[in-house]
C-alpha cells in the first residue's frame, strides 16, 4: 500500500519544483512590471494544487504511523502550506509579490528535503530563515534596481540545502577521519548513562577459547575459479576449496570449532562471517572492525563454540557486494546431540543469483534450471533453505502441505502444517527449514525473484523423473501469527531506539551519491553508534520508508519481533536475525545486550551496505585496534 503512495509523493515533489521555479520568476517579473498579475494567480493556484495533494498523501501515509509521515508532517508540510496560503490570501490584495517569493522558497525546501532526508529538526532550522529571507528578497525586488533584478530567490532556496549537504559532508568525512566503525558520536538512545565506569576492553581480547583442543577443525581456502550451472554455463567465480558455494560445514552444539581461512589470490581480501552464530566479537570477520581483512597469502583462525542449532552460514565480509554473489559462502549446519538425527531425507539449499552478462541467474545453488531428485513416498524430509544473494526471495512450494519448523536457525514452538501452495518471502540473508512427508505425487520448490526470467526448480517425485509443476503465487507465510503463542517474559526496556530508513542524496566515506540506503538521514560512518551497556534490554522500532526491501542484520545478536504496522506477534516468538522490512511497514524488535563488542547492524543487501546503510551496536568500555577506509562490507 505504501510504496505507491511514497513514489507518487516524489512525483508530486518534483511537479512542485518546477511550480516553484516558475512561480518565483512570474514574481520577480511581476516586481518589475506590473500587470502579470493573472499568470502569477494561476501559477499559485498550480503550486497550491500540488501542496494540497502533498498533504493528502502525507495523510494517508500517517495512517501506517507517525514513523512513516513525521518528517513530512513536521518539516515538507508547513513549509508549504503556510507560505502558499499567505500568497493565496495576499492575491485578493493584489501585492502578492512577497508571499510568491516565500511560497516558491518554501514549496521548493519542502520538495528538496524529500530526496535530502536529514534530522527534520535541523531542516526545519535552516529552512525557517532561508523562506523568511525570500520574503525580504522579495520586497527588495520592487525596488527595481539592476541588483535586485538578479536571480535571488534561486540563491536563497538553494542556500538551505546546500548548507545541510555540508553538514551532512562534514559529518561523514570526520567520521571517517575518525575511524570508520566508530560510526560518529554515540548515541545513547532513551535511559539512564551507565552509572559506573565500564570496564575497558578490546575488541581482540574478546575471542573464543584459545586454550583448548578443537572438537572440529577445518580450513577453507579462497581462490580464484570457475563453477559451471545446471545449464552448462560457466561462472567466473570465487571459490572456496574449489567449489561455490563452499563446503558444508556440520558440528555439533556445544563443541569447539576451529575453522583456518587461507587466501591464494582473491585480491579484495577475505573474511568470514559466521552468520546468525553469536561468536565472541573478535571472530566475526568484520574487517576494519573486529579484524584486518586477509590478503593473498595470509592467514586467519576463528574459534568459537555454537550456542543453539540450526541452519547458519558463513560468507565473506569484504567487498560482499561482488564476492559473495561470485561465490565465497557455504552452509553452516549446527546439530543438536541431544535431539534424535534427522530420519529421511536432509538437504540444504541455497536460493542464489550468480552474475550474469544481462539479468542476474537465479538459482537453487548451482541448479539454474529444473532439477529432478528421488525421495521415497512416505519419506520424511527437511529442507534447509539459505538466500545467499542480496534480495529478498519469494518461493513457490507445491505438492504437499508442509511444515516451517524454525526460522533463522530457530525452532517455531506449535508449529502446523502450511496448506500446499504457501509461499515463502525468504529475506536476504534468511533461513527457513521446511518438514513434510514425501506424497506418492511430486513436490515442486521454485523461486521468483523479483521478474528476473530464470527457470530454477526442484521436483522431488518417488522414482525421480517427474518434471516441475508450474507453480502460481499463492499465499504468503506470516511469522507474525505463526506457532503456538508464548510468553516472552520481558517487561521494560533500559534502552530504545528508533531507526527510520529513506531514499535520498548523501555521503557515504565522503562521496555524493543518490542510495536507498540511509539511517535516520545519514550515511557510514556518519551513522551514531547504538550504545548499550552488557546486560541492557533492548528495544527497537525500524520505519522503512524507502522504495526497497531492507534486510536488517544485527551481528552477534537473535532479535524478537514484538509488532509489524502496529499488530502484535501473536505466533510462537519470532526470533531472526535478518528481518526484511518491506516499504511502508514499522517494525517493533527486542533483544539482550549479552554479547559485548562492537557489531555491524546493516541491510543484508549487500549493495545497500556498499552505499552507506551501516552502524554499529557498541557496548560501553568496548574499543577496536583496527581501522578500515571504506566501508566494511
Amino acid at each position: 500500500m505504501f510504496e505507491p503512495l511514497f513514489l507518487t509523493d516524489m512525483l508530486l515533489a518534483l511537479a512542485a519544483i518546477i511550480a516553484a521555479a516558475v512561480t518565483g520568476r512570474l514574481a520577480g517579473r511581476l516586481a518589475r512590471r506590473p500587470g502579470g498579475l493573472r499568470r502569477l494567480r494561476f501559477a499559485l493556484y498550480g503550486t497550491a494544487t500540488l501542496v494540497v495533494l502533498r498533504l493528502a498523501v502525507a495523510v494517508l501515509i500517517l495512517t501506517g504511523g507517525l514513523a512513516l509521515a513525521d518528517s513530512r508532517l513536521i518539516v515538507q508540510v508547513p513549509l508549504a502550506v503556510l507560505p502558499t496560503a499567505w500568497a493565496l490570501i495576499a492575491l485578493r490584495r493584489h501585492d502578492p509579490v512577497m508571499a510568491a517569493h516565500a511560497t516558491a522558497a518554501g514549496v521548493l525546501l519542502s520538495a528538496v528535503w524529500l530526496f535530502i532526508p536529514f534530522d527534520p529538526v535541523i531542516q526545519l532550522i535552516v529552512s525557517v530563515p532561508a523562506v523568511g529571507l525570500a520574503a525580504l528578497v522579495g520586497r527588495w525586488r520592487t525596488g527595481g534596481s539592476r541588483l535586485a533584478r538578479a536571480p535571488w530567490v534561486a540563491v536563497v532556496s538553494l542556500l538551505a540545502p546546500a548548507v545541510l549537504l555540508g553538514l551532512s559532508y562534514q559529518a561523514n568525512v570526520a567520521a571517517a577521519h575518525a575511524g570508520g566503525h566508530h560510526g560518529g558520536p554515540m548515541d545513547w538512545g532513551s535511559g539512564a548513562m551507565p552509572h559506573h565506569a565500564p570496564q575497558v576492553r578490546s575488541v581482540d581480547q574478546l575471542t573464543g577459547p584459545r586454550d583448548k583442543m578443537p572438537d572440529a577443525r577445518f580450513t577453507l581456502t579462497a581462490a580464484h575459479g570457475k563453477v559451471r550451472l545446471g545449464s552448462g554455463r560457466e561462472i567466473d567465480a570465487l571459490t572456496f576449496n574449489g567449489q561455490a558455494p563452499g563446503p558444508e560445514l556440520r558440528v555439533r552444539l556445544g563443541s569447539l570449532v576451529e575453522v583456518t581461512l587461507l587466501n591464494t589470490d582473491v585480491g579484495e581480501g577475505v573474511t568470514l562471517h559466521w552468520h546468525g552464530v553469536d561468536v565472541p566479537n573478535a571472530e566475526d570477520g568484520v574487517p576494519g572492525v573486529t579484524q584486518e581483512a586477509v590478503m593473498p597469502g595470509g592467514r586467519h583462525v576463528y574459534r568459537f563454540v555454537p550456542d543453539r542449532p540450526g541452519t547458519f552460514w558463513y560468507h565473506t565480509h569484504r567487498d560482499a557486494a561482488e564476492t559473495v554473489e561470485r561465490g565465497l559462502f557455504g552452509a553452516l549446519i549446527v546439530e543438536d546431540p541431544q535431539q534424535a538425527a534427522h530420519q529421511g531425507v536432509e538437504k540444504t539449499v541455497f536460493t542464489h543469483l550468480w552474475p550474469g552478462a544481462e539479468d542476474a541467474i537465479a538459482a537453487f545453488g548451482t541448479a539454474d534450471r529444473p532439477s529432478k531428485e528421488t525421495v521415497a513416498a512416505g519419506e520424511p524430509v527437511l529442507l534447509r533453505l539459505i538466500n545467499s544473494s542480496e534480495e529478498p526471495h519469494r518461493i513457490h512450494v507445491g505438492g504437499t502441505a508442509y511444515t516451517v519448523t524454525a526460522i533463522d536457525g530457530n525452532p517455531i514452538q506449535g508449529a502446523t502444517p502450511l496448506t500446499a501452495g504457501t509461499d515463502l518471502l525468504l529475506a536476504a540473508g534468511g533461513r527457513y527449514d521446511l518438514a513434510f512427508t514425501m506424497p506418492r505425487g511430486t513436490v515442486t520448490m521454485s523461486i521468483d525473484v523479483n521478474e528476473i526470467p530464470n527457470t530454477a526448480a526442484l521436483a522431488f517425485s518417488p522414482d525421480g523423473t517427474a518434471s516441475p509443476d508450474a507453480l502460481g503465487t499463492g499465499p504468503l507465510f506470516d511469522p507474525l501469527t505463526y506457532g503456538t503463542a508464548a510468553r516472552s517474559g520481558e517487561d521494560g526496556y533500559d534502552r530504545t531506539f528508533d531507526l527510520r530508513l529513506d531514499d535520498g542524496f548523501g555521503f557515504a566515506m565522503g562521496r555524493f551519491n543518490y542510495v536507498s540506503s540511509s539511517i535516520n538521514g545519514r550515511l557510514y560512518p556518519a551513522v551514531p553508534m547504538l550504545m548499550v551497556t552488557d546486560g541492557d534490554r533492548v528495544k527497537v522500532r525500524i520505519a522503512n520508508r524507502s522504495l526497497i526491501d531492507h534486510p536488517m542484520h544485527l551481528h552477534g545478536h537473535r532479535i524478537r519481533v514484538l509488532s509489524r504496522n502496529g499488530v502484535p506477534a501473536t505466533g510462537s516468538l519470532w526470533w531472526t536475525d535478518t528481518l526484511n522490512v518491506a516499504p511502508g511497514e514499522v517494525f517493533e524488535v527486542t533483544f539482550t545486550a549479552d554479547n559485548p563488542g562492537i557489531w555491524m547492524d546493516h541491510c543484508h543487501n549487500f549493495k545497500h551496505g556498499s552505499e552507506g546503510m551501516v552502524m554499529h551496536l557498541g557496548y560501553a568500555g568496548v574499543t577496536t585496534p583496527y581501522t578500515e577506509d571504506r566501508i566494511p562490507e
